[in-house]
């Protein structure tokens, strides 16, 4: 299929609520960095040539614009308005996808995702039209039915992460659909056109700051 354009559509829509701070997660600092800057320099460093499409909201462009300046050499970097919810903000930064491409759809808030996995997720892609990172179920886990509860079969599980990365052919059509609030990620997304998904190994370092504890843990993991 040949080397492909690369877009990383880079979802960054955090209020901070649960990490208990006025500044929404993906601007905290992080060694020195805010989270978001992390985020971004991952893709580029992994593909000089990617373009970065930056999903946030409207009032967060001349923050995101800071953080862009202090790069040494400025990224390509589109930003887009984000939606309602999380399929809307996707499908905006989608908008601006045209020709054949690779699309990575990746969390603001995983600053931690290496070049490897990038490259990982970019070629399952090619072979397979998707690559969905998953990790392995440590904790055991039970199902909850009204009143009683009964263990699983925690091998049978996995913890998704993000770069969610897909063949533009795949995710375009799919993201053409109408919302359903059951569309928990971009690969349900794609699913709902009957395409299979493909699951590769993700990292236990790409973990996603939501909470105060996760950025602390980022911070050691940087080091």
């Amino acid at each position: 299929m040949g080397d492909r354009k690369k877009i990383a559509i880079i979802v960054a829509g955090g209020s901070g609520t649960r990490m208990q701070s006025a500044v929404p997660k993906q601007f905290l600092d992080l060694a020195g960095k805010p989270v978001l800057h992390h985020t971004i320099a991952a893709f580029v460093q992994a593909y000089p040539d990617m373009e970065i499409v930056l999903v946030l909201p409207e009032m967060h462009f001349s923050h995101a614009e800071s953080i862009l300046q202090a790069f040494d050499t400025l990224p390509a970097v589109t930003m887009v308005q984000g939606g309602e919810t999380r399929f809307h903000s996707v499908k905006n930064g989608l908008d601006t996808v045209s020709g054949d491409a690779v699309v990575f759809v990746h969390d603001g808030v995983r600053p931690l995702v290496s070049a490897t996995l990038i490259h990982t997720c970019y070629e399952a892609a090619l072979s397979h039209g998707s690559a969905i990172p998953v990790i392995d179920m440590k904790d055991s886990i039970r199902e909850i039915s009204g009143e009683k509860n009964m263990a699983v079969d925690r091998d049978r599980y996995k913890i998704i992460q993000t770069p969610q990365t897909f063949l533009s052919e795949l995710i375009l059509p799919a993201f053409a659909l109408p919302y359903d609030p059951l569309f928990t990620d971009e690969a349900t997304v794609v699913e709902r056109l009957g395409q299979p998904v493909h699951l590769v190994a993700g990292e236990e370092s790409n973990i996603k700051i939501t909470k105060p504890l996760d950025l602390t843990v980022a911070a050691a993991l940087l080091f």
